[in-house]
């Protein structure tokens, strides 16, 4: 009965949202679980993606992974700029074997789960490694993003759509990559005046289970056409609530410890604005994201609760990434504790750009992506929680029927920054 009290709530809960009007004045034409989907009567376009537009800020998302394809913002010269990584066509998404997790919904526990295992209550749990293969271990070491079919690798579907806002849903089935129970989820993206917001729903409905989400957007604010590098080095990004870090092993497993972030050290984003690639001389960062690599695959802990209790969408923001070459800056707000950030050390040349992207007829400038030529910024909790009893995650992390849902929200607001270098002074950005 306590399921299907749950599932029923689940069910109102998201179909009252979803009939709320989206846009002042106007009706919404349908609820979730009607056959045609809420809002429009348009489908995707040509190449399969549905657009939506707020003010001065287009963007196109697809079923696949629930992932945002395209984001384009004008900058400071006017030009448009298309921000974000992905292919032209959705068909893409699902055939090509690299699978980067471009602008998709990680599930259903985002990053990584130590020894592919967990506790709940007692029991342990196994579920599917995906990463880090070894000879006693030819599956992986560990859990990546949900496994090797995580949420960001399946088609969700379209359940609203109107000129400004999308929303998607997915019913993952208990025992899925070896999850216990069914999860239920419903991810609304929105756009306004220069802000791309999104709420992430989920709902277990018949065990207790992991859950933890993000959204794995790849960013170059230069819309890879700078015409001076075809890195994101150049990038500032400033966290000013970033005075600690996950400490990992080296391959990237937390290891419990909490580590500092010293005041001018190659971690330290929070004390000022600074170039990503500021520190890359600095011999000292070779495998600080890892063996063997250099720059940044970090869970950095944004403490914003020092000062008492806080409005997420006032206190903040968490991040701000900028690039001086195009004047973009991007505002991220969110109620999640923790920001990973990675600087694409694993790109290597292999993945085509866009083509609304780069540079076209350039000697020297190949169409990919290069190393280091973009930047991840992941809002969520704290990594591995699950694993790390003594950090007291669990209500953030372990969720049953009958529980509040799972729920993350985030906002990102842009502006134009045309500052010829950074904030404080060159290298800054």
């Amino acid at each position: 009965m306590r399921t299907s009290s749950a599932a029923l709530a689940a069910f109102f809960w998201s179909s009252s949202i979803l009939a709320r009007p989206q846009i002042p004045g106007q009706t919404l034409t349908g609820t979730a679980g009607n056959t045609t989907i809420a809002g429009s009567s348009g489908g995707p376009d040509s190449n399969g993606k549905y657009v939506i537009e707020g003010v001065g800020i287009r963007a196109t998302f697809i079923p696949y992974g629930a992932s945002i394809s395209n984001l384009f913002i004008n900058d400071t010269s006017g030009v448009e700029r298309d921000i974000v990584t992905g292919f032209d066509n959705a068909s893409y998404y699902g055939i090509d074997r690299q699978h980067p997790h471009f602008g998709g919904v990680p599930g259903r526990y985002a990053n990584r789960i130590k020894n592919s295992s967990f506790v709940i209550d007692g029991k342990t749990y196994h579920v599917l490694p995906n990463e880090n293969p070894t000879k006693a271990a030819p599956a992986g070491a560990d859990t990546l993003h949900g496994g090797p079919d995580g949420w960001d690798w399946r088609n969700w579907t379209v359940v609203a759509h109107t000129r400004d806002s999308i929303t998607f849903s997915l019913t993952d089935p208990d025992g899925d990559q070896g999850f216990p129970g069914e999860v239920v989820s419903y991810v609304t993206y929105s756009l306004g005046h220069m802000t791309w917001d999104f709420k992430m729903v989920a709902l277990a409905t018949t065990k207790k289970t992991p859950i933890m989400l993000s959204s794995h957007t790849y960013w170059n604010l230069d819309g890879f056409a700078n015409t001076e590098t075809a890195t994101a080095l150049n990038h500032s990004l400033w966290m000013p609530y970033a005075g600690q870090r996950v400490g990992t092993d080296n391959i990237l497993i937390p290891t419990g410890d909490i580590l500092s972030n010293q005041q001018y050290s190659l971690n330290d984003f929070w004390s000022s604005p600074k170039q990503i690639g500021a520190n890359f001389s600095n011999p000292d960062l070779l495998g600080n994201c890892g063996f063997n690599c250099t720059g940044y695959d970090t869970c950095y802990l944004t403490d914003r609760a020092a000062d008492g209790p806080y409005d997420w969408r006032e206190k903040g923001p968490v991040a701000r990434l900028r690039s001086a070459w195009s004047g973009i800056q991007v505002d991220v707000f969110t109620d999640q504790d923790a920001f990973q950030v990675y600087s694409c050390g694993g790109q290597n040349g292999s993945m085509a750009l866009k083509s609304t992207q780069g540079l076209h007829g350039v000697e020297g400038r190949e169409r990919t992506i290069q190393q280091y030529g973009c930047v991840v910024m992941e809002v969520e909790d704290w990594i591995d929680g699950i694993n790390q009893p003594e950090w007291g995650r669990g209500k953030k992390q372990i969720f049953g029927p009958g529980d509040e849902p799972y729920v993350l929200q985030a906002s990102y607001r842009f502006s134009l920054n045309g500052t010829a270098v950074g904030l404080n002074g060159p290298g800054s950005g």
